[in-house]
């Protein structure tokens, strides 16, 4: 439905940015169903991944701030763009060696 929004000018980026950020919000509270509410919330908070928690939800909000308070839809969709790098940091945190794996690539891309 997120996508489609997109085809519908200013409004419809924001209306994809509160699409977009509903799906994030329900993909970490649906971690909680698989491992425990608790368990998430320590794992969340671990020094390996507080920077990327921290991050992606200040994310989170300034994109639902930008659609809802200020009303800019090109700052809306920006956040979305952090807000996708953010989750995606945070979901390599899970698997062992990938921000190392993923940092090494961007460095050697990088010159």
């Amino acid at each position: 439905i997120g996508s489609v929004c997109l085809f519908f000018g200013s409004r419809g980026l924001v209306a994809f940015s509160v699409f977009y950020t509903t799906g994030n919000i329900i993909a970490l509270v649906s971690t909680c169903f698989l491992m425990g509410p608790l368990n998430q919330c320590k794992k969340m908070f671990s020094p390996t991944r507080v920077v990327a928690t921290v991050l992606v939800f200040v994310c989170l909000v300034l994109t639902l701030l930008s659609a809802f308070l200020w009303k800019k839809s090109g700052l809306a969709l920006l956040f979305c763009i952090i807000q996708f790098l953010a989750m995606t940091w945070y979901s390599l945190s899970y698997i062992p060696y990938a921000r190392d794996v993923v940092k090494k690539t961007v460095s050697t891309c990088m010159g």
